[in-house]
């Protein structure tokens, strides 16, 4: 079986998610194909040699319609022969892009592709077309979804973490994401973003906020509350979880993850294919992991399938030197931590979607380039990435220095 070599990462700054933030004025297309063109100039890549572009775009519709994966190629200027795809696991969809771009190389049927996600949230609203899950009333009924800011509450609720908790976690995100800013840590991997007079754009993620204090973040107002309590959500995620008698609202803007624009892309191939280029592999994919977990509470995802991953490469949590836990809420961290019984100094040590954001599509292919970065920085062998998945799933991926 062929090894699924990861031959170069890179990623945008990820930019505010409004109107004010500074990628607003790029097309997500434009975001994408100033990527691809990059990576074509790092690796002096003759595209004609990609097989596949496999892109994840949680809100495929308007400006990211269209099969964004091609038409982003075809925007970039590459050869008109490389196809493209885009896929959808939520907030795993860069990760799953991947994942399977891995399988494809090891498999033996494909030898070069990329693979990676985008997403702008500034200029394509998050729940702009909801599914039939979160409208149509049979379907509430015996789903009983609810907003992911409620399921984080619920999860923190479970947990027995305070409004304490969650803020002391997030503050942490933010200050060790300023310290790795300030020291250079996310360069070798951040695309500059130009508009089309080459000018800089955004040359750094922008919603890093530094300096703040535990007594500032206590004074944010819980952001799902109100949606809980008088959308009727508490009452149907206490009709799951009726040990509950009421649901602590502790999730605010400050310990969430951010809205941002943002688009990563990975060059995954096989060793043969990278011999022919003059491409030199800088990690392999060892093992991936997806799971389906209890759809109201959603999130707790990312235990069960990083223990899936360790089960299929024959590893354990103590092998792994560092660790990217997706920060989509301060509780996903602090019960994945619990539950896995992980060093938190092992965990998110350049900070994470606390304090840099959460482009959905993206980030999941971000967090692989980042795990990277850092295990060359300290000169360390192996790591993990996983995320939450909205609906009710998890996914991981394990990938090994080489």
């Amino acid at each position: 079986m062929n090894e699924a070599m990861i031959f170069d990462a890179l990623r945008t700054p990820r930019g505010r998610g409004r109107s004010d933030g500074s990628l607003h004025e790029v097309n997500p297309v434009d975001l994408l194909a100033g990527l691809m063109q990059e990576l074509q100039r790092r690796n002096n890549l003759d595209t004609a040699q990609i097989e596949d572009a496999l892109i994840g775009c949680v809100m495929p519709y308007g400006e990211q319609s269209g099969c964004i994966a091609k038409t982003a190629a075809l925007r970039a200027g590459w050869d008109w022969r490389v196809p493209g795809v885009q896929l959808d696991r939520y907030c795993g969809s860069g990760l799953e892009a991947v994942n399977i771009a891995a399988q494809k190389v090891r498999s033996g049927w494909e030898d070069l592709l990329v693979a990676g996600g985008v997403e702008s949230m500034s200029r394509i609203a998050m729940g702009g077309a909801p599914g039939p899950r979160d409208t149509k009333p049979e379907m509430v009924f015996q789903l009983k979804p609810v907003p992911t800011g409620v399921a984080a509450d619920l999860l923190a609720t479970l947990d027995g973490h305070s409004r304490e908790d969650v803020d002391r976690y997030a503050l942490e995100s933010q200050r060790r994401a300023a310290h790795a800013r300030g020291n250079g840590y996310f360069a070798k991997s951040l695309v500059p973003v130009k508009d089309a007079n080459g000018l800089t754009i955004l040359a750094e993620d922008e919603l890093i906020r530094a300096g703040g204090t535990l007594e500032k973040m206590g004074q944010l107002k819980p952001a799902f509350q109100a949606m809980g309590e008088m959308g009727g959500f508490d009452a149907l995620a206490q009709m799951r979880y009726p040990q509950i008698e009421k649901i602590r609202h502790v999730h605010t803007g400050g310990n969430s993850s951010g809205i941002v624009d943002g688009a990563s892309l990975m060059l995954i191939g096989s060793e043969a294919k990278g011999r022919a280029l003059g491409l030199k592999p800088r990690a392999r994919i060892v093992s991936v992991g997806v799971i389906g977990s209890e759809p109201t509470l959603m999130l707790a995802g990312p235990a069960p399938a990083t223990r899936l991953a360790l089960k299929k490469a024959g590893l354990r949590i103590e092998d792994m030197d560092l660790i990217e836990v997706n920060e989509a809420f301060s509780s996903v961290v602090l019960r994945f931590m619990s539950e896995m019984q992980v060093d938190p100094a092992k965990v998110n040590v350049n900070g994470g979607a606390i304090a840099m954001g959460h482009p959905l599509g993206a980030t999941g292919c971000m967090l692989v380039g980042t795990l990277l970065d850092e295990l060359e920085r300290r000169d360390l062998r192996r790591g993990l990435v996983t995320l939450c998945v909205a609906g009710g799933m998890g996914i991981a991926t394990i990938i090994e220095r080489i």
